[in-house]
């Protein structure tokens, strides 16, 4: 009997840098009330799941991933929803970034061109804040806030004691800097 492949569970993300992940971290917390706040290490913008992947695959995602040409580009995070049917507080974009939808769909067309696999929804754009959430009514105002987007990066999910733990394992940066 052979032994079984080491797998990751893993997705494609934007990360955003520390200070952007306290401001969403603050107003988190403020929102949460009696639910479940994304931890402020572990917020971020998923941009392609793939789920549980052979590790053997990690190097392939990595040429995928450096296939992808995009320029840095500011994403505006201006609304906050919630989804019932997920119990999430989220938030995003009030209009879809053309350039965040062209880095999704150029980042799916190199998996696709690799045979790796991953969730194919359609993408809607949105940064989970918080989980378990009964609503938005006890939400304080929403303040929009400016993302850099200057590079994507694989991340996998570690479990841990205190709950799932997202650790970036690489970044894949745009073409120029701002």
């Amino acid at each position: 009997m052979e032994p079984a492949a080491a797998s990751e569970r893993l997705f494609f993300a934007l990360w955003p840098d520390s200070a952007l992940q306290g401001r969403l971290a603050a107003w988190t917390k403020l929102a949460a009330g009696n639910a479940r706040p994304m931890r402020r290490e572990n917020i971020h913008l998923t941009l392609a799941f793939l789920g549980t992947t052979d590790a053997a695959l990690i190097a392939v995602l990595g040429e995928c991933a450096h296939a992808v040409r995009f320029a840095p580009f500011a994403l505006r995070l201006d609304r906050v929803g919630y989804w019932k049917h997920k119990r999430l507080i989220w938030c995003g974009p009030e209009d879809e970034a053309q350039a965040l939808t062209a880095l999704v769909a150029a980042l799916r067309a190199a998996l696709d061109n690799a045979g790796i696999r991953y969730d194919s929804k359609p993408f809607v754009s949105h940064v989970t804040l918080v989980r378990k959430a009964s609503g938005l009514a006890a939400a304080p105002s929403w303040v929009p806030l400016a993302w850099d987007v200057r590079d994507f990066a694989l991340v996998r999910s570690v479990p841990s004691e205190a709950g799932v733990r997202y650790e970036v394992m690489q970044r894949f940066p745009a073409l120029a800097a701002f």
